[in-house]
């Protein structure tokens, strides 16, 4: 028997918060917070591997003063004890890096599922923005920044002020004087590290947008390329990719350059403190101002310094991509949603009933719907008709919210739609595309989409199953060669037009929501496929509340209801030989199509 995965078949796909309740994407802060107490570890960790780093000069100041001196004991002593800070050291450092950069991953998956409820919430009014590739590389390039930023960033920077505030305390207590030297030229250092963090934000931003764009014609010409095929573009597009790759190449150019710059300049910077100190320092061993020991400590200590000076330049580096990305990331959390949850929304009622009184609605200044008015009683169906263009995909969409529903104009079982929580108002009326999306899954996985996450695998098996058979399709996807466990390909390439709509229909079928709003199912298929199509919709019309979009006359006769709409408005409604008589816009409409298939059978 074919199976569904229970995981996969019964994943919810409105998991999302619909009604935005998530943390204020104002700052970055708002993700750390949760895990403080695991930095605050981190921190404690990074302290104590700072102390035992600086613990290591003392002992070797004392241990060349003992070999001076002769005291070999005191020598042996001191290396077992070095010998002994180091191994404990690296487990400590170890561990800190563990708790910090996992706290960093965290804080990107905790990101990357706030980014997917918001894009759930946004819906397709987000495509207006950003393209579909901009959206992924926002949602994995730049999040992979901001995660160096947390984990690497958070970690270097405690390192880095650990380490230059501690050294320089211990510098200082062996000798003030040596210290002042070796600190000379990091004012100019932090004049150049500031300069060189304006500039590196700048151009990783560039970078990331430069990214983005690559992304983006990638995904479009993966998804259109049977249409590339078609019409013997592949050149074009691959001169169209190259010319946006160069681009990425040469932004990313001009941040390693400007990378390539800051760490020599850096460095050169650092290195004239340490030749101040080689000869300042050694002038006072000779003078017997400070003892070999603690000249070799003081060394031991600038020595330290190299570290966290590199790592500030890469610091600065990881600073400035990650606040580049993050502020694309936020650019996305903080859209506001153009279909909001009222916070106070209750759960939509189970009742067929829907109303549509005086509904009207634009697109800026254009109006695509006038003052659209139908009962629709629970249990019975309505057949939608107009020519193309007259607004019926819009009305479709604003039933189940899909787009912002003016308020007061839609109701179901007596309740303002824009009153119900979306979750639940959708799943009571579901909605089946003009042009079905399927997943490259299964035919299983595809139809049990809809299914809750706790359902187990043979009750969402049968469900699934079921659902088919009200869609007339079982028996088509049973004739696949691994039947409901047929992968179906991108966008379900595998399968015929009226296929897809079928498992398109079962799908909505799946969880038997009160009303089915179907736009158009029938816009592209042959007589044949629209027979099965009409069967199916029969089936599923039993004792259910549905509404049909359609050109087609010969679906639109068996409803109990038919409103006509032209450019907007209601122009007839009737039943199917009531409307023929009026010799209207509907007879006109079935005479066209009567004509049309007399033609074909010629």
């Amino acid at each position: 028997m074919q199976t569904v995965s229970a995981d996969a078949a019964c994943a919810d796909p409105q998991a999302a918060n619909t009604s935005g309740a998530q943390p204020s994407p104002q700052r970055l802060l708002t993700y750390v917070q949760p895990y403080r107490n695991r930095l605050f570890l981190g921190s404690a960790l990074l302290v104590l591997t700072n102390a035992l780093d600086k613990a290591v000069p003392w002992m070797l100041q004392h241990a060349v003063d003992a070999f001076v001196a002769s005291d070999f004991h005191t020598v042996r002593t001191l290396a077992i004890a070095v010998v002994s800070t180091a191994a404990v050291m690296w487990l400590v450092r170890t561990a800190s890096r563990v708790v910090v950069f996992n706290v960093g991953r965290d804080i990107e998956f905790d990101l990357r599922n706030a980014l997917l409820s918001k894009v759930h919430t946004l819906g397709a009014s987000l495509l207006v923005r950003y393209s579909t590739g901009e959206i992924m590389s926002r949602a994995t390039n730049d999040l992979a920044q901001v995660r160096l930023l947390v984990g690497f960033g958070t970690l270097n920077a405690v390192n880095t002020s650990l380490a230059y505030g501690a050294g320089l305390a211990l510098m200082a207590s062996i000798s003030a004087e040596l210290t002042l030297y070796a600190m000379l030229p990091y004012p100019l250092f932090i004049l150049f590290a500031r300069s060189f963090g304006r500039t590196l934000f700048s151009r990783s931003q560039q970078a990331q947008e430069a990214l983005g764009r690559l992304s983006e014609v990638a995904q479009e010409n993966m998804a259109a390329v049977r249409l590339i095929r078609a019409y013997g573009a592949e050149t074009h597009e691959a001169e169209r990719f190259e010319r946006v790759n160069q681009d990425l190449v040469q932004k990313n150019m001009r941040l390693v350059v400007i990378r390539s710059v800051m760490w020599p300049v850096l460095m050169t910077i650092g290195s004239i403190g340490t030749l101040t100190v080689l000869w300042k320092g050694g002038a006072m061993v000779v003078q017997e101002k400070l003892t070999v020991g603690q000249f070799a400590a003081f060394n031991a200590y600038l020595g330290q310094l190299i570290w966290p000076t590199l790592s500030l330049g890469w610091l600065l580096s990881v600073v400035g991509r990650g606040r580049a990305s993050f502020a694309r990331v936020r650019e996305i959390l903080e859209s506001k949603p153009v279909v909001p949850e009222l916070p106070n929304a209750v759960e939509a009622p189970s009742q067929g009933d829907l109303r549509v009184e005086n509904l009207s609605f634009s697109y800026g200044d254009r109006e695509v719907l006038h003052d659209i008015s139908f009962h629709l009683h629970a249990g019975e169906t309505l057949a939608l008709v107009g020519p193309t263009g007259a607004g019926k995909s819009t009305l479709a969409s604003l039933l189940p919210r899909l787009q912002d529903t003016p308020k007061g104009t839609v109701f179901l079982g007596g309740q303002d739609v824009t009153a119900l929580k979306l979750r639940s108002l959708r799943s009571q009326v579901g909605y089946v595309q003009q042009e079905p999306f399927l997943f490259s899954s299964t035919v299983a996985r595809n139809i049990a989409f809809p299914l809750p996450r706790e359902c187990d695998e043979e009750r969402a098996y049968l469900k699934v199953r079921h659902a088919a058979a009200e869609a007339v399709v079982c028996e088509d996807i049973d004739r696949l060669p691994e039947g409901f466990d047929t992968v179906v390909g991108e966008r379900g390439v595998q399968l015929s037009g009226g296929q897809k709509q079928r498992v398109a229909l079962a799908r909505a079928l799946l969880n038997e929501p009160a009303v089915i709003v179907l736009d158009d199912p029938m816009s592209a298929v042959d007589a044949h496929t629209e027979t099965l199509i009409l069967e199916a919709l029969e089936k599923a019309g039993r004792e259910r509340t549905m509404l049909l979009i359609t050109n087609r006359v010969a679906a639109a006769s068996k409803a109990d209801h038919i409103v006509v709409i032209d450019a907007g408005s209601v122009v007839e409604s009737g039943r199917h030989q009531e409307l023929i008589r009026n010799d209207g816009v509907y007879a006109k409409l079935a005479g066209q199509q009567a004509l049309e298939e007399e033609l074909a059978g010629l």
